[in-house]
């Protein structure tokens, strides 16, 4: 493939990535924003709310690990496309549901959909480019996901009354089903895994192998206490930081705008951050990344008023938005094309089991009493160990291929 054919298979692979992740962090986030108004529809309690938000995360596990599994098999085309359809058509069933149980069946069944999508974004992404621009590419694709809660956030604040909440889930299913035929007609296979088929290395290999196998042992260890710890925090803020606010007296209008203050740093930070990746040490990077983490959480916590709030928000969800895209572009990097399906969504469902503990812990501390200060603050230990996870992996070597 000559080189500006493959800019161009790259440019298209990238965009409609993007795309695909923007329409998918709508989604994540438009549970949070429509919960106000779901918990007077249903007469929620604070836990009930808890489990409603992990109900969708914990589908993200499942999802995840068959997704990336299947990509391995039949291609990470394929297996996006089907995941596209199913997150599309169960995000606008989420609008239909009549009762809390209901609701939480069928954002699980949504999740499913959600985490099959995502390791195959990765290794598609990833495998666009070059291995020096892999930090770069990931981060582009990722940015979607904070850039799609922007939107969940503004329909939040478009949309000011009391009850409605059930357009935002039409909106986000609609997306998905009209990408759908772009992504048939426009989007490249992975050339990586085309070549590695033709070549007969695309086979079956046990998980085991795939995760534990040929020196990987550690370095999947460290991936999957960074990408646990790391999404703990990320999805405790997604899902509560709407109540949070709501909770230290800010109006609906101003809790929007700290949502999207959020969401604009978490786009800003996944691209910065993943192109100093491929520019500087990994080890500077990452260190300054999680120690951007703690400081910007340590602020929110103890933010006097609407403004300080804001802009705490804002460099929380650079540092943490944009430290998952490292995550999810350095994971890519550890295991060869014939396993990164496997690899990438293994680690994914790991972390989404931190996904799940986030909301749930912050649910229980809440329900216990305990201030949004006090919520925050406990952040930050589970901060430190990923840090150490995370800065430790950078140091192994990488795959070849």
């Amino acid at each position: 493939m000559t080189q500006p054919v493959a800019r161009s298979a790259a440019a298209v692979t990238l965009s409609l990535c993007f795309a695909v992740a923007l329409l998918e962090g709508l989604d994540l986030q438009s549970v949070g924003v429509a919960a106000p108004r779901m918990a007077r529809e249903f007469g929620l309690s604070v836990t009930q709310m808890g489990l409603a938000f992990s109900a969708g995360t914990f589908g993200l596990l499942p999802g995840a690990m068959f997704g990336g599994r299947l990509a391995d098999r039949i291609g990470r085309k394929r297996v996006l496309i089907l995941s596209a359809c199913l997150f599309g058509l169960l995000s606008i069933a989420t609008a239909l549901v009549s009762s809390f149980d209901m609701l939480v069946l069928v954002r699980v069944l949504t999740g499913i959909g959600l985490g099959g999508a995502l390791p195959n974004l990765i290794a598609l992404s990833s495998e666009s480019v070059s291995p020096r621009a892999r930090n770069t590419a990931v981060s582009i694709m990722y940015c979607g996901i904070p850039f799609g809660g922007v939107i969940a956030s503004i329909i939040g604040i478009v949309n000011m009354g009391d009850t409605e909440w059930r357009h935002i889930f039409y909106v986000g299913g609609a997306g998905p089903l009209l990408l759908v035929p772009l992504l048939f007609a426009f989007l490249p296979e992975s050339k990586a895994f085309r070549r590695a088929s033709h070549e007969g290395n695309v086979q079956p290999a046990a998980v085991g192998n795939v995760l534990f196998g040929g020196n990987r042992a550690l370095s999947t260890a460290q991936i999957w206490i960074s990408y646990f710890c790391t999404l703990i925090v990320l999805y405790f803020l997604l899902n509560w930081l709407p109540s949070l606010m709501a909770a230290r007296g800010l109006s609906r209008p101003e809790i929007g705008y700290v949502q999207i203050a959020f969401n604009v740093g978490g786009g800003i930070g996944a691209l910065c951050i993943g192109m100093l990746m491929d520019r500087l040490r990994g080890a500077v990077v990452v260190s300054g990344m999680y120690i951007g983490i703690i400081a910007s959480l340590a602020a929110l916590s103890i933010a006097p008023g609407f403004g300080a709030l804001a802009g705490s928000a804002f460099f929380a969800g650079m540092f943490v938005i944009g430290g998952q895209s490292v995550l999810y572009a350095l994971s890519a990097a550890f295991y060869p094309t014939a396993m990164r399906g496997t690899g990438v969504g293994a680690a994914v469902a790991v972390g989404r089991i931190g996904s799940v503990v986030g909301p749930l812990a912050a649910g229980q501390l809440l329900a216990m009493g305990r201030s949004s200060s006090v919520v925050i603050g406990a952040s930050i230990p589970v901060t430190l160990i990923a840090a150490v996870a995370a800065l430790l992996l950078i140091r192994r070597p990488r795959a070849t291929d």
